[in-house]
Order: structure tokens, then sequence, then C-alpha cells
């Protein structure tokens, strides 16, 4: 496993920078560095949408397809969903990630 590198952009613009492992969720590497906000309440369980995250061009083509679940529960997420609108806890981090920026909306509450 090798590390790569993940921004997380805030809703009041401020970038938090981390270095991430493959192969894990990019929610438990945000948890692992404590970024503030993804909260994770259910960790990673496809239960809560805590750890919605926004994801743009052209990283959004890069992911999987979301799946049936992810689908339901991001119709329940605090802030309104959009088309790049995923949980962080069914991302899992590869090295074509490397770079990978997200945004994280207002409130996961």
């Amino acid at each position: 496993m090798s590390d790569i590198t993940i921004h997380f952009v805030s809703a009041t613009g401020e970038t938090t920078h981390i270095q991430a492992r493959t192969g894990q969720s990019l929610m438990l590497a945000a948890v692992e560095a404590n970024v503030k906000g993804i909260d994770a309440d259910c960790g990673g369980t496809i239960t809560c949408a805590t750890c919605h995250v926004m994801v743009g061009t052209p990283w959004l083509e890069r992911l999987p397809a979301v799946s049936p679940d992810e689908d339901s529960v991001l119709d329940f997420t605090a802030s309104p969903r959009t088309a790049g609108s995923r949980l962080s806890c069914q991302i899992e981090l590869t090295p074509e990630l490397d770079g990978l920026t997200v945004a994280l909306p207002p409130t996961q509450y």
C-alpha cells in the first residue's frame, strides 16, 4: 500500500491536505486525520450519511458507480444532494485518486 494526497475543501473554502493509504476508505482516512466535517457516525455501514462529500470532475469519473444502497442513503443528507454527492465510506482510495479533491457540505446534521 502506498500513500496518496487528498484535499478536503470546507464550505468556507479552507483546504485540508492529508496523506492517506491506498486500500482504505476516504472516510477512514479523513477520520484518522481528524478532518473537520467528516463525522462518520455509523463507521462506514452506509446508514447515516454523515460522511457526505461532493466530488467534482475529473475525479467523479474515476470512481465506481454509486451502489443502490449508497444512492438511497444520499437522499437523506443534511445538506442538499448534488450530482457529485458521494458517501466517503464508499470511496476506496486507489493510486489513481492521488490528488483527489472533495468538497465538504456546510453540515452533516
